[in-house]
């Protein structure tokens, strides 16, 4: 049977699905003994706030509407659990995290007339679990009963003890369930997962930390995509083969994630995907050291720095070293076929988050989102914990939409400051950087004494310790919105007109009579002058 793919069109389309990246970590392979997932949600035109499910009862008989995560179209009712736990973002408060990365995978599986959607899955599942374990049996069910509507996709399913990745991709038209692994990540060991299946061969004999839709080998032999051993059976060659766009745009962000831990050479011609039989990467890899929230934080915020795939040595980044391209990924040159390079970091980011699951802590201080509202590179991650009923109003601004701008929206605030950056990223980065180190740096140094005081009152009164916990993220959030609109302030006020307003002390310098100082202009950087001259021959040399 033909085998069809419409990765390439997932990517590069905002209609088609979301392109995000998703990093895991096991509670032996971090700092702390915390379990670490990420998830940097990307698309282009895409609004999303902080949501909130609260805990509830319900009636037997009860139903739910389904409305599409992306598009917001209704496909249906699903039965309502008979209770539901309160979610806030994409954790909920027994610290159960979920996140996704579609890879499309073959266009004849999707099942349009599907009920659940892979966003919908995602809550209505958090809602209903209190393990990921649990939230695995609960989503496989869900598709079982009512349908898959969405193409393939990989999800990372964590709890404070175990992490997992589940691919799972549809049937077809018209028929419900959908064919699936799900693989326990070793505690020593990080795993990554950004747009392409990654789950090829695995241990079917293996019940406690392997588990399969029974039909998963079979299925593939019925639609021939698969006529070996049930031994040799990979998920990824059957429903998910990368192509080029598969390894270069998708796997190298796994690759650069993994090369921040260990030596990835050896699986550099892979990432590259200009070599057809290279050696696919690991499903997870053992870190060369203890990993950190702040590291993972960092790992959010890649751009491929100091490896081949760096986005610093050519002219697409402008003459400030803009470490971001313009979308599609893919585009044609006097005929020619080129693409630009998918990095972690990216502009398209609607909301990003580091989630921290810690089981030795009561679940309601033990489940910590870091959370932010555009690119992780470009935001402070404010810390949202798991026990929140309320949001902070800056993550869910009344009015705020994906077409109406708020000043007390950090989505539109954030993405200002940002999108005054991007462009002059060398020059101007710096002093968002500063601001965004300063407020997470405060965050860290803080966060155990809150806890501590958090701890204390949860001894005597759960609830109270919650809702201190609560007003804690609010006001950081809040803290957060208040200062990057003075940064909106003060980069105008910098880097009005491609000149550099100096300071003196932090503020801005003055002459005696009061005005401001005489702005420096600091002309072409020297790698990009070079550049320019070499281009462009004798055009700009002086007699």
């Amino acid at each position: 049977m033909k085998k069809t793919f419409f990765l390439l069109a997932a990517l590069c389309s905002a209609s088609i699905s979301m392109a995000c990246t998703n990093f895991i970590v096991g509670k032996a392979a971090s700092t702390d003994g915390s379990v670490i997932c990420t998830y940097n949600a990307d698309d282009y035109g895409m609004f999303q706030g902080l949501c909130h499910f609260s805990a509830g009862k319900h009636q037997k008989g009860e139903m739910r509407k389904v409305y599409d995560w992306d598009n917001n179209k209704y496909h249906g009712e699903i039965a309502e659990a008979a209770e539901t736990y309160n979610v806030i973002g994409n954790i909920n408060e027994w610290q159960v995290t979920i996140g996704e990365t579609t890879f499309g995978g073959r266009e004849e599986l999707v099942n349009p007339s599907g009920i659940l959607d892979y966003g919908s899955l995602i809550y209505i599942t958090l809602q209903r679990c209190k393990t990921a374990r649990e939230a695995i049996s609960i989503m496989t069910s869900l598709v079982e009963e009512y349908g898959y509507n969405s193409g393939g996709e990989t999800f990372t399913i964590c709890d404070p003890n175990e992490a997992w990745i589940m691919e799972m991709v549809g049937k077809g038209p018209e028929k419900k369930g959908a064919v699936w692994v799900a693989i326990r990540i070793p505690d020593n060991a990080i795993c990554a997962h950004a747009n392409q299946s990654r789950i090829t061969t695995f241990d079917q004999k293996d019940k406690k930390n392997v588990i399969y839709s029974k039909d998963v080998i079979k299925f593939a032999r019925e639609m021939g995509f698969f006529s070996g051993k049930d031994a040799d059976f990979s998920f990824n060659a059957a429903y998910g083969a990368p192509d080029f766009g598969g390894r270069r745009y998708c796997e190298a962000r796994v690759w650069s994630f993994f090369n921040h831990f260990a030596d990835m050479t050896p699986y550099l011609d892979y990432a590259m995907g200009k070599v057809p039989n290279a050696e696919p990467m690991p499903l997870w890899i053992i870190p060369n050291r203890k990993v950190s929230v702040q590291d993972i934080e960092e790992c959010m915020r890649d751009h491929y720095e100091g490896t081949p795939f760096a986005l610093d040595n050519d002219m697409g980044g402008g003459i400030w070293d803009m470490p971001y391209r313009p979308t599609p990924l893919s585009f044609e040159v006097d005929g020619k076929k080129c693409f630009n390079e998918r990095p972690t970091s990216t502009q398209q980011t609607g909301f990003s988050y580091v989630s921290q699951m810690r089981s030795w802590l009561p679940r309601e201080i033990g489940g910590c989102m870091w959370w932010g509202n555009d690119d992780g590179n470009m935001i402070a991650y404010t810390p949202i914990y798991c026990g929140n009923t309320v949001q902070p109003k800056c993550y869910n601004t009344p009015g705020a939409n994906d077409v109406t701008f708020s000043m007390d929206n950090a989505f539109w605030v954030c993405n200002w400051v940002s999108n005054m950056v991007y462009p002059r990223y060398s020059q101007m980065f710096p002093s968002l950087k500063a601001v965004r180190d300063s407020l997470e740096n405060s965050y860290f140094a803080n966060q155990k004494a809150i806890e501590e005081r958090a701890l204390q009152m949860y001894k005597e009164n759960p609830a109270e310790a919650k809702k201190f916990l609560n007003n804690y993220s609010n006001e950081k959030a809040q803290q957060m919105l208040e200062r990057w609109q003075q940064l909106a302030f003060y980069l105008i006020v910098k880097y009005n007109d491609m000149a550099v307003r100096p300071e003196v002390n932090g503020k801005f310098e003055v002459t005696p009579e009061g005005l401001g100082a005489r702005v420096k202009r600091t002309g072409f950087p020297e790698k990009y002058a070079r550049k320019l001259i070499k281009e462009t021959g004798d055009r700009y040399v002086q007699p």
